[in-house]
């Protein structure tokens, strides 16, 4: 199993910023390339007031700040030079699921991605929309609008893929900055039960389905993507994994992963028979060029194992 595709984190909750600008960027694409990653997935425009583009949308309505580079133009120009498909993330309130902030969430996004579309869309890159809302459990309105907004960006690009990177409420679900797990996580029998649900009233504007795989312990694992790719089908959607690339086991929150327990995530993927492999995320995670040295140690760990 292969990863093929990557978040690119750059509006970021919990992980530091690498300030990085065109020419940092362009040499992390080229290593993107090398190592065989042909999908690059924004993983949000914009949390709260900071943003990834110069959105009249978000800067003159919402009051965002004005970023001093339009990151998106430049992660478009990049994915069309080296060959890459883009995928937009839409705007993200964090965390925020109560029925005022959908409502506001639904007020956003609708005009935002309307003018990504026609600002943008000339770019052969630009390949599909991530929904970056992230959620486990069963949550009808929030599935209500997820659904509108998935139909909404079809229609708006003429009927280009739409994917999302939920969670499984995991012994490792678990805010950052406090235990390393809790007591009990949720069974695979009621994860199916509830996505199964939520996939039935996405069926026709969802494309893939990319489940963080660092929520459960390696030894569930199998278990979890297995279920997970059964729902994919079921629901005539793509199964995908978020093969995570950093380590939810240490109290350091967060440090590139360990090579064996991503070996370990790999081989239970491709037994699973998943799609395609994405991961949260190289350029901090599994970049020789991260600002964690232990980063570029994974990449060329990974770079044995893919060339063997």
């Amino acid at each position: 199993m292969r990863i093929t595709g990557t978040f690119l984190d750059e509006i970021s909750y919990d992980i530091p910023h690498q300030n990085w600008g065109p020419k940092e960027w362009e040499a992390d694409f080229q290593a993107m390339k090398a190592c065989g990653i042909d999908t690059v997935v924004l993983i949000r425009c914009g949390l709260q007031r900071f943003i990834a583009l110069d959105s009249k949308v978000l800067v003159d309505k919402f009051g965002c700040y004005r970023p001093p580079i339009d990151l998106v133009e430049l992660f478009l120009t990049l994915a069309d030079k080296y060959g890459m498909a883009f995928y937009f993330g839409t705007y993200d309130l964090y965390g925020v699921h109560d029925d005022d902030m959908i409502q506001l969430e639904r007020e956003i996004n609708f005009p935002l991605c309307e003018e990504v579309w026609k600002k943008y869309s000339h770019h052969p890159s630009f390949k599909g929309w991530y929904l970056s809302l992230e959620f486990s459990r069963r949550n009808d309105k929030m599935i209500a609008f997820q659904h509108d907004l998935g139909a909404h960006v079809k229609a708006l690009s003429g009927n280009l893929p739409v994917m999302v990177s939920p969670y499984i409420d995991g012994c490792k679900a678990v805010p950052a900055g406090g235990p390393l797990t809790k007591e009990h996580g949720i069974t695979v029998e009621e994860h199916y039960k509830q996505w199964d649900a939520m996939l039935a009233n996405m069926e026709g504007v969802l494309d893939a389905v990319a489940f963080q795989d660092g929520h459960v312990e390696y030894s569930e694992l199998a278990e979890f993507l297995a279920a997970n790719k059964e729902l994919a089908v079921k629901h005539g959607m793509q199964s995908w994994t978020n093969c995570e690339t950093f380590d939810r086991d240490m109290p350091i929150r967060f440090l590139p992963i360990k090579w064996e327990k991503m070996l370990l995530k790999l081989e239970a993927a491709e037994k699973a028979g998943l799609d395609k492999a994405i991961t949260f995320e190289f350029s901090h995670f599994m970049s020789p060029n991260s600002m964690y040295t232990s980063a570029g140690h994974l990449y060329n760990r990974y770079m044995e194992y893919i060339q063997k």
